[in-house]
């Protein structure tokens, strides 16, 4: 007799893992010659964190990394997936590099290797170093070439005992939530200054690709992007026609490019002026072959032509994310 499960059962080379980004866990945020980022800079301003908490201690990774490794192999998984904090490898965000921060993840990586875990490094989880934000941050281009700097120098160190390198945490995050809506770091309210911030994150993930196959990395290369399904509130024209504005805003934006070499044309009509300003060869640059694509999935979101939808009209309630 068949077993009815059977075709529920994870494939034998299926990695299990955790992930955690930099500033969530590592504090020390002052130690060993670490620079500021963004979010050290965000966290100090009046009402911008709820419960005003910060990132100076956190969970106390740096100095309790063993442990913390200990406690992800005592699960029994296959992979941890890391970030990397820019502003403590190079604390300006360019020129010198910082051997104590190095020296840390270094240690990090031989620590999970160690423990028969694969390590799954990120770039850039959202801390920009603060020095780079003084002078235009994302919004600015030459952001864009500091980090292909960054992406060589980490991937030259620590590539080789990598199985993944991702670029960019979430850009839809960086670029709306941080530089539109202003409720993240850095804390922004502007559609033009956000959508160039996509812009400069899409086309510095596609260059940090070039930079790093042609220095030969071996890891796999690719970016994680928190792709939202998307579905009218109700059946009407209206809000069918809002989902489709959504989705285009919130998935097909950076999927398209990275797919495509191009913005969705219905989605630069809705933006109008707001538009990024490309330059010439910048979505072939964008659109190099992926070795993955990450997929953070959280919750479906529900288009309503009448503003942010919510349960009085009708259906399942949705949860806030933990870090909303």
């Amino acid at each position: 007799m068949s077993d009815p499960t059977a075709d529920l059962r994870f494939p034998a080379d299926f990695v299990w893992g955790v992930s955690t980004s930099a500033f969530q866990i590592e504090g020390a945020a002052r130690a060993d010659g670490k620079g500021e980022s963004i979010w050290d800079r965000f966290c100090q301003q009046p009402g911008a964190i709820a419960d005003a908490s910060n990132g100076l201690v956190a969970c106390e990774h740096y100095q309790r990394w063993a442990e913390d490794l200990d406690l992800i192999a005592s699960l029994g998984l296959d992979a941890y997936r890391f970030s990397v904090s820019w502003p403590r490898v190079q604390p300006t965000g360019q020129g010198d590099w910082n051997r104590a921060g190095l020296a840390f993840y270094d240690r990090l990586v031989d620590g999970m290797l160690a423990r028969g875990l694969q390590p799954h490094l990120t770039l850039n989880h959202w801390d920009l170093p603060q020095a780079l934000q003084d002078e235009g941050g994302w919004g600015a281009r030459e952001t864009v070439h500091h980090f292909v700097d960054y992406a060589r120098g980490v991937a030259r160190r620590l590539g080789s005992r990598c199985a993944s390198i991702c670029t960019h945490n979430e850009p839809w995050v960086i670029a709306v939530l941080g530089h539109q809506t202003g409720v993240f770091a850095p804390g922004y309210k502007s559609r033009t200054l956000a959508l160039q911030v996509a812009h400069h994150l899409l086309l510095s993930h596609g260059l940090a690709l070039q930079a790093l196959r042609a220095d030969g990395c071996t890891a796999r290369l690719g970016i994680v992007l928190n792709l939202t399904p998307v579905f009218p509130a109700t059946d009407s024209e209206a809000d069918r026609e809002q989902a489709r504005i959504d989705d285009g805003t919130s998935i097909r934006w950076y999927c398209d490019p990275l797919f495509h070499g191009r913005y969705p044309a219905d989605i630069l009509d809705h933006y109008g002026a707001d538009a990024p300003l490309v330059q010439p060869g910048d979505m072939t640059a964008i659109a190099q072959p992926l070795d993955f694509l990450g997929v953070n999935n959280y919750s479906r979101h529900m288009a309503s032509a009448a503003g942010p939808w919510d349960v009085k009209l009708g259906g399942l309630a949705l949860t806030d994310s933990p870090a909303a």
